[in-house]
């Protein structure tokens, strides 16, 4: 008596493993927009914990942290001052939602947003918080 799978057993087990191959496929192809979503809520976090950080340690110690009193609080550069290390350069653009201005805001916890959106198409934007302080 022998032992073993035929030809027709194994043609049909490598069709059903071509099938569930083809439907799993598109789900692990287009995992980069998800990856970029996911960078950009990471660098609007980063940014809303800098600001908090630096917020507190202005207030506890007017010697401390970073006066951010920026016309454009939400610019590259005004971000990139109360932030521990430089935001990427590429890849995201960083823009102000709404009309808050940090440069005449009272030092009350006034906070502008922002808006971290990736430049891949489809990614949807990020929205990071910054406090003002003097």
């Amino acid at each position: 008596m022998q032992k073993g799978f035929t030809l027709i057993e194994l043609i049909v087990v490598i069709v059903i493993l071509g099938i569930l191959a083809a439907t799993a496929l598109p789900k692990f192809v287009d995992l980069s927009t998800e990856a970029t979503n996911a960078s950009a809520a990471g660098i609007a976090g980063g940014i809303t914990s800098a600001a908090s950080i630096n917020y507190a340690a202005r207030k506890a110690n007017s010697a401390k942290g970073v006066a951010y009193a920026s016309a454009t609080p939400c610019a590259e550069a005004a971000l990139n001052t109360i932030m521990q290390s430089p935001l990427p350069t590429s890849g995201y653009t960083f823009a102000q939602t709404g009309t808050m201005d940090c440069s005449n805001a009272a030092n009350d916890g006034s906070a502008a947003t922002c808006t971290v959106t990736p430049t891949k198409a489809g990614a949807t934007a990020a929205t990071a918080t910054v406090i003002c302080v003097q």
